[in-house]
């Protein structure tokens, strides 16, 4: 029976809570958030010495960091030199660099740490599932080789083998990615941070930052934290009044549904490489296995207002589509969540106030750009070079999205229709 219910939440290894605020503390920096963005910049500060308060609204994991499909990718979903046009070509360049690093940051961080993630980098495809999307693979597969990316074109016999499907014949394999149970890490960058001396505090959601005599006070209903530096981490999860953040970015809503276990040939034929894998629909469909050889599906839209039978019907459509010899699945497991989205698909690196530092919107890239950037505020503390970041700071006011409400409603909308026109084989 399918249950409404994060498959993480089962499959993750478990950890302590950790207390609620309860005394006024000092520190250097206080981060808040405790996803990939904040326990990477607290694990980097710690690791030289940095004193660190970590303050979360809810749990470590609760947001976006512990429900998305665990895709380890590079790069954003901008081709190179799309990031180029947008933003010239040196900022371009250089963020195609960082980004194309993050992954191997991510893998190290798992592997240095011996973080039980359920880490697979045997690489990620992308799919082209008609002809507009094989162009796309192959300027992409051009762009990315001229830049020294470890990527390769699948076609044929060899596409139809890493992918488990004869319905497509073209797919990009990006060797640098892979994939990881997002749950089991942002869990296991937790107990790292603290094992570094990182002061954790759970069910401690901010109410206001202020500033006097030189610092910074970020205050909880029940105590504040006074510190020299502030990271903001909190993304598509930001709440309270305390902040205009959440302008910066409108939401976009992702499903994802799991499979009972698969066993025999049906388990060994669906990517058999233990690949991730995404395709180039306007709505995209993602898919990878676990660690106990389940299926997972997903795409962007939202649960909400929306008969249970419509997701099921979705998967099934997506199933057969690529898999159409092999029998139905039984459907165990469906949860959502929310990303930060923009039009232009870059994330933006703000700098509210002196002192206050934050990045929003990774557009579903959150796992490399997060712990990527929580690197990157780290050092950018520790040494004051803001070379260290790979994109200029950008001001609070400039960065503004009118109407973002209604950008997120008519976006769920488009989506809706798009995944019905599916399931009535209008679209494919």
């Amino acid at each position: 029976m399918l249950q409404q219910q994060c498959l993480w939440d089962i499959t993750a290894p478990t950890i302590d809570a950790y207390s609620q605020i309860s005394s006024d503390t000092q520190t250097t920096v206080c981060i808040i958030g405790g996803g990939y963005t904040g326990l990477s910049a607290a694990i980097h500060l710690a690791e030289k010495g940095v004193e660190v308060v970590l303050l979360e609204g809810h749990t470590i994991g609760d947001g976006g960091s512990g429900k998305s499909v665990g895709l380890v990718n590079a790069g954003t979903w901008s081709r190179p030199e799309d990031l180029n046009i947008a933003l010239g070509d040196t900022a371009g360049e250089r963020l195609t660099e960082a980004l194309g690093q993050a992954p191997r940051l991510v893998f190290d961080l798992i592997e240095r740490y011996n973080i039980d993630a359920q880490a697979v980098n045997a690489g990620n495809i992308h799919m082209a599932h008609n002809v507009k999307g094989e162009t796309d693979v192959d300027i992409r597969y051009e762009q990315l080789t001229r830049r020294g990316a470890n990527v390769e074109v699948l076609t044929g016999s060899k596409c139809h083998e890493y992918c488990g499907t004869t319905s497509i014949n073209k797919a990009l394999l990006d060797h640098r990615a892979g994939t990881i149970n997002p749950l089991a890490y942002v869990r296991g960058l937790a107990k790292v941070a603290t094992s570094l001396g990182v002061t954790i505090y759970e069910h401690s959601p901010v109410a206001a930052i202020e500033k006097a005599d030189g610092h910074w006070y970020t205050k909880t209903p029940q105590a504040h934290v006074k510190s020299e530096r502030v990271i903001i981490a909190t993304n598509a999860y930001t709440e309270g009044e305390w902040t205009e953040l959440a302008k910066t970015f409108y939401l976009v809503d992702y499903y994802q549904v799991a499979s009972e276990p698969l066993s025999g040939p049906v388990a060994d034929r669906i990517l058999p490489y233990r690949t991730g894998a995404w395709d180039t629909r306007l709505a995209l469909s993602s898919f990878r296995r676990d660690k106990d050889d389940r299926l997972l599906l997903g795409t962007v839209g939202g649960m909400q207002l929306k008969p249970k039978s419509f997701y099921q019907s979705w998967a099934n459509t997506i199933q057969k589509s690529y898999y159409p010899d092999l029998p139905a699945f039984n459907w165990q497991y469906e949860w959502g969540g929310s990303f930060g989205f923009t039009q232009d698909h870059i994330f933006r690196v703000l700098e509210p106030a002196e002192g206050i530092m934050t990045a929003t919107a990774y557009n579903g890239r959150g796992i490399t750009t997060g712990t990527l950037m929580g690197k990157c505020f780290a050092d950018y503390i520790l040494t004051g070079n803001s070379d260290s970041i790979p994109l200029p700071f950008k001001r609070l006011e400039e960065e503004k999205i009118a109407f973002s409400g209604l950008r997120s409603g008519l976006t769920e909308l488009g989506l809706t229709l798009y995944h019905a026109g599916q399931c009535l084989k209008i679209i494919r």
